[in-house]
């Protein structure tokens, strides 16, 4: 088939459509242009959720839900650990990374994943000497965090399937998890009924609800485990990412990283982040001891509230990377939120991006009971009866500067 072009009578006509022509060709000063090396640089269209396999393990195979919103904002979650794994938040030109770390396949996840993403349980973070004593009776747990048992066991939430659910929210594409934690299961206590609820809203919020109940008096504390950089996940470190922390007060911790039961306050120290800063400020902070023992920041900070048994949703964390001028603001109704600054990170592999994860190249903000509850009389109570719901709600709201 053959095109024509119509073209002016005049000459002066002629050569002002030539000049359009031209002007057209030009892209219009100040409105970026979409990076073509990127595969995420061009954020998402609509908003619902999508369904693909993603794998199988020896329990079966797994899916991965992905939901997205309007603003070009998604998120995939597998059923898998009820695992985040990919996270694509547009930057202050629009343009969407991945902002979380993780791989590209479910064996990855299973033979090397430190948590990426999941939802840890039944106890998040760590108990002491993998024991606790419950109405008379001592339980013991597995120990896979020498001499501690850490986020649930040898074989935690992280760990398992899940039952997926697609929910009809008016607040956005919603995805419920849901697996039954059987009595006994790491050496907890009673039949664990619990699901986690994914929402994203057009707010450009991924809210995280939690719900469970028990038949028998158990201890429960769940979070969410997601290793976050905001510049993108494989792009380097964190360290002049800024944090502001809404916490007076830390628990210290011992050799073994439990704490020691002090409620220690953060002014004059390394762990001061009331006011924002550069991640990466005083984590090579030699004189701190807590410092040394953690090989940076690994420790649960006491968020502050009105009163001790307040429940009620409040800012927990804002974390801001500057050169892409995204935004992370953690609102939880828990009282305590991990941040860990990625100090594990060996260089043993490389994740989603093709590059190698290295020390300080993402934090972690766990919102959460405190760790080792079940052994510290003087911490906030994590035990959960029959006939009691567990509820509990964390929001990662994103937005640019």
């Amino acid at each position: 088939m053959k095109r024509h072009w119509i073209l002016p009578s005049s000459c002066a006509t002629l050569r002002s459509f030539i000049v359009v022509l031209l002007f057209l060709s030009i892209p219009a000063a100040g409105f970026a242009q979409t990076p073509q090396a990127s595969p995420v640089a061009s954020p998402l269209a609509g908003s619902g959720i999508v369904q693909e396999p993603f794998g199988e393990v020896a329990d079966g195979p797994v899916e991965k839900y992905t939901l997205s919103n309007d603003n070009g904002l998604s998120v995939s979650i597998l059923t898998y650990g009820a695992i985040i794994q990919s996270l694509k938040v547009p930057d202050r030109n629009g343009y969407a990374a991945d902002v979380v770390l993780g791989f590209d396949t479910i064996q990855e996840y299973v033979d090397k994943s430190p948590y990426f993403g999941a939802v840890v349980g039944r106890y998040a973070n760590r108990i002491a000497k993998g024991t606790f004593e419950l109405d008379g009776e001592t339980y013991t747990l597995a120990i896979n965090n020498d001499p501690n048992s850490l986020h649930g066991g040898t074989q935690g939430f992280d760990k398992h399937l899940w039952t997926a659910e697609e929910i009809q929210d008016t607040g956005g594409p919603s995805l419920k998890l849901t697996r039954v934690s059987p009595d006994g299961e790491e050496g907890y206590p009673g039949t664990l009924t619990v699901s986690v609820t994914y929402t994203l809203t057009a707010s450009n919020e991924l809210r995280i609800e939690y719900e469970a109940t028990t038949d028998k008096l158990t201890v429960l504390n769940l979070s969410n485990h997601s290793y976050f950089n905001l510049a993108g996940e494989g792009s380097g470190n964190i360290f002049d990412q800024t944090l502001q922390l809404n916490a007076s007060h830390f628990t210290p911790v011992d050799d073994t990283l439990i704490p020691t039961g002090e409620i220690a306050p953060v002014a004059g120290t390394p762990f001061d982040f009331r006011v924002a800063k550069p991640i990466g400020q005083e984590i090579r902070d030699g004189s701190s001891e807590q410092i040394l023992i953690a090989h940076g920041f690994d420790h649960n900070f006491v968020l502050d509230r009105p009163a001790p048994d307040d429940t009620s949703m409040i800012v927990a964390a804002v974390a801001t990377d500057p050169a892409s001028g995204r935004v992370l603001t953690v609102s939880t109704d828990q009282p305590g939120v991990q941040f860990y600054s990625g100090n594990f990170l060996d260089g043993s592999f490389a994740g989603k991006s093709g590059n190698v994860y290295r020390q300080g190249d993402a934090f972690c903000l766990e919102t959460q009971h405190f760790p080792d509850s079940p052994n510290q009389p003087d911490f906030p109570s994590t035990e959960l009866a029959p006939g009691d719901t567990f509820s509990s709600t964390t929001v990662f709201a994103f937005s640019t500067r």
